[in-house]
């Protein structure tokens, strides 16, 4: 039986504790789990629950040795003890009395000593008044700094009168460490005691005003940066116990080494590993880690140093372009020529071609063509309606959604550095207040600046000098001038019938009788049927419209074998009309007889070529020229100068004068409602009003082409080759041309060459001598 206030000799089991300090009048709950403590445990059983706990003096040493442990620790009595499944107890003890160990009787398997009592010592008993009072008072004014729980502590001690009770529970469970309690467990006197809680009190007071000054001093000066610094740390902590921190570190290690394997100039290495040290700081849920990992994204994704291996056989490039395309010899010989420089110097020459043509005549599909023999891979963006700046050298990062302009983003796409790469309908750009995309385009089609080409989003220079660039254009004149000096601009004209029938007998229709499941056994168009197609069915300068029509005939052709049980179906220039209904377009032919005033002029058009009647006749009236068939102001013109060569000339072609102040004269060219203009039909006009005044027949077979002068020259005309296939179409026999297109004849159909008689005329009087019967 234990007495607290009388001194005991007594041997009792004995426990180590670290990490905390048990005084009197306390109950304090510990897990027990050394070999040796829980046998000691196990042992108080013998001694009516009792036991002493002393404290060790290094809390990190295991197996403490009698050395180890203070000499001055507490009785308890056991309250209750709970053993776990581990083996472990949680024990609830009452501390009973001080008591200092005069022997220890063993060591092992646990400590067992003889030990003795330790009451307190309570000498006078007014101090003791006094300062149970102060400390009292104190405590109530301070719980809330000096506790961890001051309400239980603040019930506890005013419902205790005793001076020894009070001091032990304040100093149990004040704010110190285990060594500054551990003076407590050894001091007995009881004032002496107090006056140290008073002390220490005043000190915990002190050290809690100091933290609250710097607390409210750091909360006042802290910076934004700092506070995210805080936060992110106790961000990684969470993040560690949500295993987000691991998945983090593993996809940085990727990127990196991504970042590594792409490629890049050392200067965008270098910004991209910057990049990616900000991205390993920010947290995964900030904007600007999004922002960061895009452009990351984006860094990995181009092709800084890959490039495709090309084709270097020049006549395997040749095959290739002459299986796909019919005609065209002016691209395929630029781009065979692309490939001998490359061959012969073992570099990519810096070439930015610009097709220029009308809709339909293969422009895209020639493109595709050429990076199929040169083995590149193909990109194409298309430019018509684009009006900002930033739709070809991307928004800066800092706006939201930015994105790479378009050139980059096709390079992505693309996946080498060396595509080629179409640039679709160049001469549709346009511009607004955001910017003029055509100006931007000189950075893109410059060889001397694409080697370092800048876009606002990637920010570090990219390379484009390996990328062929092919510009595609309907109209020369919407390209500005800066644009269109960097380009080789290559026209392509309109194609010819005989163009357009060897492109629909060798594409065209294998084309789409493999679209529609069909073969060649079961469907014949012939060649008659073919040219019906395109002089009753189509008028265009491509052929687009042709393929439909083609497309029209096989459905058709479908149709017939699946519902008819028919074999083959053959369609013909006589037949071809129940298919594809009644003909659209209608060429003019030549007359058959010799007229007076009316004659053949030679046309050219978007379409192809046509022949352009022009008649003139005279009537009573006062001198007046009278023009209609909704002519341009050119033709206007033109048709003035004529008039004024024969009027000025009246007297070599023996007019009698009276004839133009006493009659107008109208000149009419047909088909009024078709808008026409140029200068080419000025002698076929000077032609017909000398024919008509003079009363003279012009011959039916005879057609004509060329400007005129005022002085009766006759200067040179462009669409030759259209117009020669027109006449040859009319049944003409001869044609007059300026003597300066001489050279153009070379691009004339050979079997055209061979059946048409061409005279060249410098002056008109030529032309009159030939025309004239």
């Amino acid at each position: 039986m234990i007495k607290p206030n009388e001194i005991q000799e007594l041997n009792l089991p004995m426990i180590a504790i670290r990490g905390v300090v048990i005084l009197p009048h306390n109950e304090m709950r510990l897990d027990v789990g050394r070999d040796s403590s829980v046998r000691a445990l196990i042992e108080s059983e013998q001694f009516d629950g009792n036991i002493v706990l002393v404290n060790q003096k290094d809390p990190i040493i295991d197996n403490p040795k009698p050395e180890d442990l203070y000499k001055v620790g507490v009785v308890c009595k056991v309250l209750m003890k709970i053993k776990q499944p581990n083996g472990n107890y949680k024990v609830k003890v009452k501390g009973l009395v001080r008591a200092s160990v005069e022997e220890y009787l063993q060591e092992e398997p646990f400590f067992m000593a003889n030990i003795r009592t330790l009451p307190s010592i309570s000498a006078n008993t007014e101090k003791e008044m006094a300062l149970i009072k102060m400390l009292i008072n104190t405590v109530v004014e301070n719980a809330d700094i000096l506790f961890m729980m001051p309400r239980e502590v603040i019930s506890s001690i005013q419902g205790n009168t005793t001076a020894e009770k009070v001091s032990d529970i304040i100093a149990f469970n004040l704010r110190m460490t285990e060594n500054s309690k551990q003076k407590y467990v050894e001091m007995l006197d009881v004032n002496e005691r107090m006056e140290n809680l008073l002390v220490d009190i005043e000190k915990t007071k002190q050290a809690a005003q100091i933290e609250e000054k710097i607390a409210q001093e750091v909360k006042k000066n802290i910076e934004e940066n700092q506070r995210e610094y805080i936060l992110r740390e106790k961000m990684k902590v969470i993040q560690d116990e949500l295993g987000e921190r691991a998945t983090k570190e593993t996809e940085i290690q990727k990127l990196r080494e991504a970042i590594e394997k792409a490629g890049m100039p050392e200067q965008t290495k270098n910004k991209a590993l910057d990049e990616l040290r900000r991205y390993e700081a920010i947290p995964n849920y900030s904007s600007e880690a999004n922002i960061i990992r895009t452009y990351l994204d984006w860094l990995i994704a181009l092709p800084w140093s890959k490039a495709s291996e090309e084709n270097n056989d020049i006549k395997r490039a040749e095959e290739i372009l002459e299986a796909e395309h019919y005609g065209l010899e002016k691209v395929k010989e630029r781009i065979i020529e692309y490939l001998a420089v490359k061959v012969m110097t073992g570099k990519t020459p810096p070439t930015i071609l610009c097709l220029v043509g009308p809709p339909g005549v293969g422009k895209t599909s020639l493109a595709r063509s050429v990076a199929h023999a040169l083995n590149r891979k193909f990109v194409k963006v298309s430019l018509g309606g684009v009006k900002d700046e930033a739709e070809i050298r991307g928004h800066r990062r800092t706006y939201i959604g930015a994105m790479p302009g378009r050139i980059i983003q096709e390079m992505k796409v693309a996946g080498v550095n060396n595509p080629v790469f179409l640039l679709d309908e160049i001469d549709k750009l346009s511009s607004d207040y955001k910017g003029d995309p055509a100006s931007a385009m000189l950075e893109v089609l410059d060889p001397e600046q694409n080697k370092f080409f800048s876009d606002h989003f990637i920010e570090d220079p990219f390379d484009l000098s390996k990328v062929l660039f092919i510009a595609t254009a309907n109209y020369l004149g919407n390209i500005p001038a800066p644009l269109r000096d960097r380009m080789e601009i290559v026209e392509l004209s309109s194609y010819t019938e005989i163009e357009k029938y060897h492109i629909a007998r060798n594409h065209l229709i294998p084309k789409q009788l493999a679209m529609h499941g069909l073969n060649s056994n079961q469907v014949e168009i012939t060649d008659d049927a073919i040219y019906k197609i395109i002089r009753s069915y189509t008028r265009e300068a491509g052929v687009r419209n042709l393929e439909r029509n083609i497309g029209s005939l096989c459905r058709k052709a479908t149709k017939d074998i699946l519902t008819q049980k028919h074999d083959k179906v053959v369609f013909t220039e006589v037949n071809i009309k129940e298919y594809l209904g009644k003909e659209i377009f209608f060429h003019t032919k030549s007359g058959d007889q010799n007229v007076v005033g009316v004659v053949n002029g030679l046309a050219y058009t978007p379409y192809g070529g046509d022949t352009l009647p022009v008649e003139v006749t005279y009537f009573k009236g006062s001198g007046k020229l009278m023009l209609t068939g909704q002519l341009g102001d050119v033709m206007k013109e033109s048709a003035q100068a004529a008039f004024s060569y024969v009027r000025a000339n009246a007297d070599k072609y023996n007019i009698d004068d009276k004839i133009f102040q006493e009659n107008d004269i109208h000149i009419h060219v047909p088909e009024g409602a078709i808008p026409k203009d140029g200068p080419s039909a000025g002698i076929t006009m000077a032609t017909a009003i000398l024919s008509a005044l003079t009363n003279r027949k012009v011959d039916h077979s005879v057609g004509m082409t060329g400007e005129i002068t005022l002085r009766g020259r006759v200067l040179p005309i462009g669409g030759l080759k259209e117009k020669s296939i027109a006449a040859h179409r009319s049944g003409l026999k001869t044609v007059i041309i300026p003597r300066e297109n001489e050279r153009d004849l070379e691009d004339v159909p050979e079997v055209v060459r061979k059946e048409l008689k061409f005279v060249l005329v410098n002056d008109i009087s030529e032309v009159f001598e030939v025309a004239l019967l």
